[in-house]
């Protein structure tokens, strides 16, 4: 295999471990501010505003990014174990 075709891989696989670190940061730093939300204003707060359905679609959208770049079977267990992990803070699953 050539010096070039090493580098591009080594480069995707790159971008790969940073998409996912950054979708595993962008969807923990929703919820840090739903807490801090919570905290400061009361949880009927969060109930009576929208932030949380916006929340929720924004997870999601990271979550898609995550899935468009994350194709190999190793990646897409990374995939699958944020959507666990961010359905569990929905509370969609125990």
């Amino acid at each position: 295999m050539s010096d070039q075709i090493k580098l591009i891989l080594y480069m995707k696989d790159m971008f790969s471990d940073l998409i996912y670190i950054n979708s595993v940061i962008a969807t923990e730093l929703v919820k840090i501010t739903e807490n801090l939300a919570a905290i400061r204003h009361g949880e009927d707060f969060l109930e009576r505003s929208t932030c949380t359905t916006e929340h929720n679609e924004l997870n999601q959208e990271i979550i898609n990014i995550l899935d468009k770049y994350n194709k190999t079977s190793n990646e897409v267990i990374r995939v699958a174990r944020l959507k666990k992990h961010v359905l569990k803070h929905l509370g969609e699953i125990k």
